[in-house]
């Protein structure tokens, strides 16, 4: 009869446990499967700003393409962007392993960037360029001299040309792509 007191509440305590594990995983489903739908839009709004990206550098050729052929242009002297806010001729050098460069292009977010050709549309072949076939989606193209890069010796026949695709409000994409002048 002692023995019964003692395992009396045993079953309540298992009970318990029982039911707040269930719990906690229940409600950790209710959480994974709320926010699939969140991140699959979020994914859906990354693959849309890469398309208009990539939209924005078939555009790009294309003219670049026409400039060359008609005569336009016979290398990309004056085209690049080196301008960066009131900080001057910055975007194209990286800096040095001891003092980075801070307003290097590739240290700026894409956003910084298109705020920037924004307010001073120097030197950009496109500036949030809608889509003709969806306004909501936008693109901005500039070009980079490649050997300020790495301090090779001036050619302007090639260079770096930076796409930077956007979707919706804050979701941008950048594709950074070389191309050169082939001579005949």
């Amino acid at each position: 009869r002692g023995k019964v007191r003692k395992d009396r509440g045993t079953g309540l305590i298992v009970l318990i446990i029982v039911i707040a594990f269930l719990l906690s995983v229940g409600l950790l489903l209710l959480f994974v499967t709320g926010t699939g739908p969140e991140v699959a839009g979020n994914v859906r709004l990354q693959e849309r700003a890469f398309n208009a990206a990539e939209a924005g550098f078939d555009e790009v050729w294309r003219v670049l393409n026409e400039n060359f052929i008609s005569g336009n242009l016979s290398d990309f002297a004056g085209q690049y962007r080196k301008k960066f806010s009131t900080y001057g001729d910055v975007l194209d050098f990286p800096g040095t392993n001891d003092n980075p460069n801070p307003y290097y292009f590739r240290s700026l977010s894409d956003e910084e960037l298109v705020a920037d050709m924004t307010s001073d549309p120097t030197n950009t072949l496109f500036i949030n360029q809608p889509l003709p076939n969806d306004n909501s989606l936008s693109f901005t193209v500039f070009l980079i001299d490649d050997e300020n890069l790495t301090g090779a010796p001036p050619n302007d026949r090639d260079c770096i040309v930076v796409c930077i695709g956007r979707a919706g409000q804050h979701t941008y994409a950048r594709i950074e792509d070389v191309i050169e002048i082939q001579t005949t």
